[in-house]
């Protein structure tokens, strides 16, 4: 016989079985399919680890299986079209740099969606520094020597590419510091590294995972880092801030985000399992070698900390005249 009470019981229980269905897949209805991650950068770039890891703990929390498709080109503006002009039903998500919101905008006159209306964001994903470093063959040994060094002609430096962070880092420096440049695009930063240690060029800011075995070897010298706190891997290199440029602060951020129009429940949902899969332990320490800091912020952040950067690019393109067309 059933009682009002046990039918009350039953339906509390029911409810939470619901509930605890919908806290991994939405109450059944999401992910529908394979869900696309792309990844506007070459693999094996820092933030293409980062979407796989990410990719690899989602598959196995929301039962479906996270794929990551690479998109690189035009400072990450291809694959960001590609994610904008995808369904906006939550199976296709983007991993990119956050200057593809934050300096593209203002380096390319016409860009082929819109950083602010296309896009949603789930987190900031990650932060990486840079290092500046130089051939031994250079007669400098600090920040102050290579400003009075650059100071006396135009130095020619190794970037990744228009808007990529060794050409970002550069270019805001040199406006603060004074000096000018001639950069030297190459396509990742594979011979890149291999050629600053060689010495066919002799400049460059480079992701500190990607040189630090050169510095540790006395291949290239570090002179400094962009990131206001010094790196784990060479604690030894000073700060651009702490010597004489308050002001100078550069991070690379790993954003995630969906097209703008996804529906807010699987936004929600995403944003939950990817700001859980990110607070990992493990998956945290498999980035430390490679001087990587994992950033689970929540949406909200990933957007303001975008937008604040988005007006400091703006005139440091402007001061600069990086416009790329």
């Amino acid at each position: 016989m059933f009682t009002r009470r046990s039918i009350l019981l039953a339906t509390a229980m029911s409810g939470c079985s619901i509930l605890t269905v919908a806290g991994r897949s939405w109450a059944g209805l999401y992910p529908q399919r394979p869900v696309k991650i792309v990844v506007a950068g070459l693999p094996g770039v820092p933030f293409d680890l980062l979407a796989r890891a990410i990719a690899e703990t989602l598959s196995a929390t929301l039962k479906q299986s996270f794929i990551v498709e690479n998109r690189p080109g035009a400072a990450g503006n291809l694959g960001a079209e590609a994610v904008a002009r995808s369904a906006s039903d939550g199976h296709t998500l983007l991993m990119s740099l956050s200057s593809t919101f934050t300096v593209n905008p203002s380096l390319y006159r016409k860009l082929p969606f819109d950083p602010t209306a296309d896009f949603r964001f789930l987190t900031l994903g990650a932060s990486a520094p840079n290092m500046l470093v130089v051939h031994p063959s250079v007669p400098v040994n600090s920040l102050s020597e290579f400003v009075a060094y650059a100071k006396k002609e135009p130095i020619a430096y190794a970037h990744g590419g228009p808007g990529t962070p060794g050409h970002l880092c550069m270019e805001y420096f040199r406006l603060l510091a004074g000096f000018q440049t001639m950069p030297v695009a190459y396509r990742g930063n594979t011979q890149l590294s291999a050629d600053l240690a060689s010495g066919q060029i002799k400049f460059g800011f480079v992701g500190t995972g990607g040189v630090i075995q050169h510095v540790h070897a006395g291949r290239l010298k570090g002179l400094a880092i962009s990131s206001r706190q010094r790196s784990s891997l060479a604690p030894e290199v000073p700060s651009i801030s702490e010597l004489g440029y308050p002001e100078f602060e550069f991070n690379a951020y790993f954003p995630l985000s969906v097209p703008a129009k996804t529906p807010e429940k699987i936004i929600v949902l995403l944003e939950r399992e990817v700001r859980e899969a990110l607070s990992s332990r493990e998956l945290q320490e498999r980035f430390v070698p490679l001087d990587i800091t994992i950033v689970a912020s929540t949406g909200a952040e990933a957007k303001a900390r975008i937008e604040s950067e988005a007006k400091l690019w703006a005139r440091v393109v402007k001061a600069t005249d990086m416009h790329v067309d």
